[in-house]
């Protein structure tokens, strides 16, 4: 299978042969699970000893003739800690309880609940990342997500660039990109932020941004940019090719098709995915 190579000025230079598993059997059922699973939620929630640094030794005793008893001085039931004390004749302070200043929270988020891993079986992993790049270089599925484009435009997929774009400065390098990917590709692929209309600025949801972009780069190349994502095949996983849809707008370097092309070659691995592509998805079935 070839795929045009484009140059640092936006023009095709010549075809290059790419791998087979850019035509791999799309596996969204797959995509979906390892997406879900490599999900992580950032823990929150106040400091286990919040709180509880006072020396408020239980509830103070109503009794009479008892050692530091509250008896008749109308004083509510809850610990305190002492400020000061004169004979026997204390100043307290209520602590501890959430009623009290600088107590601890009633009921709050506890970090470990929100600390979950999934289970990942290799292969299912490797076959929804192969899925995940053959979506990129599909038509069907970048038209599909991107509902701009309304299935409109006809383009040839996979989109690759020579290795010299990430010596470009930020200017040229958006000039490039305009002229391989055209008018209306281009608009979706720039990042955009916009503050969000309605009660959500109010709600800590002031801003919100389109994902844009990514540009897939070899091992050890660099490029310094914010105007979309970057990533390395050594790090490209689900998660960067098939956030909330597959068939996200990517780009590929020349270095980066050779690195990735090293990396799930493994005869033994593409015989066990194989294996896992000619097995078909069970049906849910209706309770």
């Amino acid at each position: 299978m070839k795929a045009n190579l484009f140059g640092v000025d936006g023009k095709k230079v010549k075809q290059i042969e790419i791998p087979d598993f850019f035509k791999e059997a799309i596996r969204v059922d797959l995509i979906k699970k390892i997406s879900e699973l490599m999900k992580r939620k950032q823990p929150y929630g106040p400091s286990p000893v919040a709180g509880n640094q006072h020396s408020a030794s239980g509830k103070l005793k109503h009794h009479r003739h008892v050692w530091k008893s509250q008896y008749g001085r109308g004083m509510s039931r809850i610990p305190r800690m002492q400020r000061s004390r004169k004979g026997s004749q204390f100043d307290w302070v209520g602590a501890t309880v959430p009623s009290a200043r600088g107590g601890r929270r009633a009921h709050p988020p506890k970090a470990i609940s929100m600390v979950t891993e999934g289970k990942i079986n290799k292969k299912e992993l490797k076959l929804a990342t192969l899925s995940a790049i053959s979506a990129t270089a599909s038509q069907k599925y970048l038209t599909k997500r991107y509902s701009t484009l309304k299935g409109e435009i006809k383009i040839e997929l996979p989109f690759l660039v020579d290795s010299k774009i990430i010596e470009l400065k930020t200017k040229k390098l958006l000039e490039t990109l305009k002229a391989v990917l055209g008018t209306k590709l281009y608009s979706i692929a720039i990042q955009k932020k916009e503050i969000r209309k309605g009660r959500g600025k109010i709600r800590g949801r002031k801003y919100k941004s389109n994902l844009g972009l990514l540009l897939v780069l070899g091992n050890g190349e660099k490029i310094k940019t914010t105007a979309f994502d970057t990533i390395n095949v050594k790090e490209l996983s689900v998660n960067h090719l098939a956030k909330g849809e597959p068939g996200r707008l990517t780009v590929y370097t020349e270095k980066a098709i050779l690195d990735l092309k090293e990396r799930f070659s493994g005869k033994k691995e593409k015989i066990l995915i194989e294996k896992i592509s000619k097995t078909k998805p069970k049906k849910e079935t209706k309770k």
